[in-house]
């Protein structure tokens, strides 16, 4: 069975001590108005990280706690202690709650960012400094596996050195399936310039996890085109109501059933937290969507 969830990005939620954060008790009572049973923890400290609170907020909204995401910089390793900080307090924040999925996503570089969409111009790592990216992403993936009991899933994003089809495909054969599988974004597969139904189809055997995400084609055109940060192109909404973009999700619907996927997956529509948008009212209306073509 799948079910369907969302997660607190969809609120604006990106950084745990963001300011322009809503409170969390908000997100879990305007994911529960808008249908949905589930959800993701966000970033480590958003939400409390005493079990007990969280656990009582949980219950009191009727709501299932599916994963949580390290989204840090498993680039720079300098930053090592920070990523391993964010990953053993989800971890623990995870298994407090009886929930599944950790997901790895590899943060924002500068040195990435202005090529954003622009996978024949971006700059590679060395093969020294993949081997130990790689590697550190391996140390957190086996970690998760193996100490916590987790399922773990590489997720690709935009602006990281995480981001194009070929270097997922190249970290995916050199780190082994039973500690790293692929928690997969429609949206940002299709940011990055390649097609979310062919990658499927040809990993459909490895995806744990989904986010589904839409992406609006002329916004995409125009901030690959200017060169617009990840963070402005939010704002500029080319994250869309599910849908309403060019991800095929009849046809995603379709491949998760014909290869018999189980479990979760979750609606991740990022957006400026003081943006002119309701996450509320998008919530409904991704819910909504969901349900019309049969989910």
């Amino acid at each position: 069975m799948i079910q369907i969830g969302n997660a607190p990005c969809s609120w604006g939620v990106e950084f745990a001590d963001d300011p322009r954060n809503p409170p969390w008790r908000q997100v879990l009572q305007e994911n529960a108005a808008a249908g949905f049973k589930g959800i993701e923890l966000g970033p480590v400290g958003y939400m409390p990280e005493d079990p007990a609170i969280l656990a009582e907020a949980l219950d009191e909204f009727d709501q299932t706690l599916i994963g949580g995401v390290v989204f840090r910089p498993f680039h720079d390793p300098d930053a090592w202690d920070d990523v391993k900080d964010g990953s053993v307090r989800t971890c623990k924040a995870l298994v407090a709650h009886g929930a599944q999925h950790l997901v790895l996503i590899d943060s924002i570089s500068e040195r990435r960012a202005p090529t954003a969409g622009r996978a024949a111009e971006a700059e590679q790592m060395d093969k020294a400094e993949w081997e130990a990216y790689r590697n550190r992403i391996a140390t957190i993936a086996k970690m998760g596996a193996e100490d916590y009991g987790l399922t773990v899933g590489i997720h690709a994003h935009a602006a990281g050195f995480m981001d194009f089809e070929p270097e997922l495909e190249r970290l995916l054969s050199e780190v082994d399936e039973s500690i790293l599988k692929i928690c997969f974004d429609t949206g940002h597969h299709s940011y990055a310039g390649f097609d979310p139904v062919a990658f499927m189809q040809r990993n459909i055997g490895r995806i744990s996890y989904m986010h589904f995400k839409d992406i609006d084609p002329a916004v995409k055109a125009d901030v690959i085109a200017k060169r617009t940060g990840f963070y402005e192109a939010c704002g500029q909404g080319i994250f869309c109501n599910l849908g309403d973009g060019d991800v095929d999700f009849p046809t995603v619907r379709q491949l998760l059933l014909d290869n018999g996927f189980e479990g979760w997956c979750t609606v991740e529509q990022d957006c400026d937290p003081e943006g002119d948008t309701s996450p509320a009212d998008d919530a409904k209306v991704n819910g909504e969507y969901l349900k019309s073509i049969g989910f």
